[in-house]
């Protein structure tokens, strides 16, 4: 009885030994790649196998690969594109919403198509990403068809390969690179809106236990002029004591800002001037320095002198002193305190500083 129960199992058992699979290269000597790039926050990530045209030069497009919708002869599809690669389906990934070529596309993970034309391509991002090639392709799985058009390539590429170029804060370009052959299209995301998604989920984790967290993302508002209402919100809490920071001028001078952004002039003066007496010497220094980017010479004057009286003889308050000033017109006060301060210059890249403002200054020139 226990020999016929080995039988059984043995028998059982044979055929998952023969369905295993070694690891080896993958077929016809093709490679396994991936390749990612953050764009905003998003993160984009191609899995994709590289063929190598391997003397086939003038035998790729059109006819390895073929024009438009063919017939690859096996599966249920009778009208597939090419599958980007070879073997497995190549995968973009995205972790935010985008655009491709101007049109929208959800998060997720897509199957990639190209129907080849030699003057368009028609790019397909298919919701079924886990099958194996063309072969299986469906239409109405489409998620997203996009028209581009091909590029000539000076050089030849070997092995297929997708590149990241062209970056900017929120869009890039996709390459697909074959022979001599590209196929760019953008990608473009709404990093502002990704920014603030971010902000929310992030204030609301252990980063939003203290008043730098609510700062920054009020700070990063006031850069990009968006989302004001909810910056000043986020502010309050910074400026708090809850947060630690109601004694910090670094999130008093951000209010300030946000409020200005919002044409509330009057309390961001009064907010600045409670929060003066919290500044240290630098930070007083770079916010005289910002009055004057902001066409408020006066202000930036008495910011200035405030400095210095708190920090007399020091490089950088009567370099605040030289620009206050100047910034006023009074080129002859700037003048006396830029000799003072080229004295005190600690290293030879501020004596130039210096001495650049005192021969501005000796012609009649504004050193700001």
């Amino acid at each position: 009885m226990k020999a016929i129960t080995c039988l059984v199992a043995i028998i059982i058992f044979l055929p998952l030994i023969a369905s295993a699979q070694l690891t080896t290269v993958p077929s016809g000597n093709n490679k396994k790649a991936s390749v990612s790039e953050r764009i905003g926050l998003t993160d984009v990530t191609i899995h994709y196998d590289r063929p190598g045209v391997k003397g086939r030069e003038g035998k790729i497009w059109g006819q390895l690969v073929p024009v438009g919708f063919t017939d690859p002869g096996f599966g249920s599809s009778k009208a597939a594109p090419w599958r980007a690669g070879a073997n497995e389906n190549t995968t973009f990934e995205f972790s935010n919403d985008v655009k491709i070529a101007g049109q929208p596309l959800p998060a997720g993970k897509y199957g990639f198509f190209v129907a080849y034309g030699p003057d368009e391509c028609t790019l397909i991002f298919s919701k079924n990403s886990t099958s194996w090639g063309q072969f299986y392709y469906n239409e109405q799985e489409d998620a997203l068809r996009v028209k581009v058009k091909p590029v000539a390539l000076a050089n030849s590429v070997e092995w297929l390969k997708y590149e990241f170029m062209d970056e900017t804060e929120n869009t890039a370009t996709v390459a697909l690179e074959w022979e001599k052959l590209s196929i760019p299209f953008t990608v473009e995301t709404d990093y502002v809106k990704d920014q603030i998604s971010s902000f929310r989920r992030e204030l609301r984790s252990d980063k939003g236990f203290n008043w730098q967290g609510w700062n920054q993302a009020a700070q990063w508002c006031v850069q990009h002029n968006t989302n004001l209402e909810e910056a000043l919100l986020w502010s309050d809490s910074a400026t708090s004591n809850n947060f630690g920071g109601e004694a910090s001028f670094p999130a008093w001078s951000t209010k300030a800002q946000v409020l200005n952004k919002l044409g509330r002039n009057d309390e961001a003066t009064a907010v600045m001037k409670k929060s003066l007496p919290l500044a240290g010497m630098n930070e007083l220094h770079q916010y005289g320095r910002q009055l004057i980017q902001q066409k408020k010479p006066a202000e930036a004057l008495e910011v200035f002198k405030q400095n210095f009286d708190k920090h007399p003889n020091q490089y950088t308050t009567l370099m605040g002193l030289t620009r206050g000033y100047s910034a006023t017109g009074d080129y002859k006060s700037a003048l006396k305190y830029a000799r003072q301060a080229l004295t005190l210059a600690p290293d030879q890249l501020n004596k130039t500083t210096v001495q650049g403002a005192i021969d501005k200054l000796t012609a009649g020139k504004d050193v700001n």
